[in-house]
């Protein structure tokens, strides 16, 4: 009997073909559907998925590797997600960086160059000329520092050069050097990086460590004119601290694609703070073809290292939560 592997989520012919003759050349048989509930029961006897959605990852009891399509792991690090321990966990962390990266431009941008304000005086219809000045800031010359140099942290180093900043230093676990970073802090100096900071851009997973790391002490490490901009996990922050600093103009602005509740509940402080550009976890969706063509390709590599009983290159530490 051949091995099977199940794909449940939505890629194109092209991409299907390309996992299927994969499978086919080592008589492995390969699966697709999209619908989870026809997905639950196809996973049964499936030994790969390949997918996001937890419900068909509890029926999977034959799996031994599970790839999901998804940056962030930690929802499948919790007890009885996997079905055993032994499976292979790995993702596609490597698909993001480019799409993310431009997000975070993006909402610098509205902030620094006061989108909002100049959006207010356009709908302002009792003008009769457009007068005044609007003091701006601009990524030209400015400090910044990435709290998270993975995929998305070095991608976006890589970006901003273009706009001539002063300064990008990097701030990760091991203070290793970065390629796009002028040096690189290990988390343990965060707090003396920070007063040094236009513009801090966190691009974490979710893990022991980072949750809360950018709490009220921190946050009153940055300047004044400082921008937050968080693309990783919504954890990391301290949101009532961050909304307190906001309403108190103890920083410029802020802008999170992430959040401790998604969706944000209608009473929640973050949705009337001043200064915040709030995004519906947007950043990193399946949005650019790229991004779905990455992780298709980087399954399909991982896919010819499984078949071939070589290690997977983008196996997730289950132990470090990345």
């Amino acid at each position: 009997m051949s091995h099977k592997l199940l794909v449940y989520w939505d890629i194109t012919k092209p991409q299907r073909q390309k996992i299927r003759d994969i499978a086919a050349a080592h008589s492995w048989k390969a699966v697709f559907e999209t619908d989870l509930e026809k997905a639950a029961q196809e996973a049964r006897d499936a030994e790969i998925l390949f997918g996001a959605d937890t419900a068909p990852l509890r029926q999977a009891k034959a799996l031994k590797w599970f790839c999901t399509n998804w940056a962030g792991v930690n929802a499948y690090l919790k007890d009885g997600v996997l079905p055993n321990d032994t499976c292979v966990l790995s993702n596609s962390a490597g698909a993001y960086g480019v799409t993310i990266s431009e997000h975070i431009v993006m909402t610098a941008l509205m902030m620094m160059r006061q989108y909002r304000r100049h959006e207010a005086i356009l709908n302002d219809t009792s003008q009769t000329s457009w007068k005044g000045v609007v003091p701006m800031h601009a990524l030209c010359g400015s400090r910044i520092t990435l709290l998270g140099t993975g995929d998305i942290g070095r991608t976006f180093a890589s970006r901003v050069r273009g706009f001539e900043p002063a300064s990008v230093i990097g701030v990760n676990r091991s203070g290793r050097a970065v390629p796009g970073c002028d040096r690189v802090c290990q988390v343990a100096d965060l707090a003396d990086v920070l007063p040094e900071t236009d513009l801090l851009v966190m691009s974490l997973p979710e893990t022991p460590e980072t949750v809360g790391i950018m709490n009220r002490e921190m946050l009153a490490r940055l300047p004044k004119d400082a921008y937050l901009v968080n693309v990783g996990r919504g954890s990391a922050i301290d949101e009532g601290a961050l909304v307190d600093a906001l309403n108190a103009d103890r920083l410029a602005g802020a802008a999170l694609d992430v959040m401790q509740t998604e969706p944000v509940p209608a009473d929640s402080p973050l949705r009337t703070a001043k200064h915040l550009l709030l995004t519906p976890h947007c950043a990193g969706k399946m949005a650019l073809d790229y991004t779905r063509e990455k992780s298709v390709a980087m399954f399909c590599e991982d896919l010819e290292n499984y078949l071939t009983g070589k290690p997977l290159k983008h196996r997730v530490d289950k132990k470090r939560g990345y």
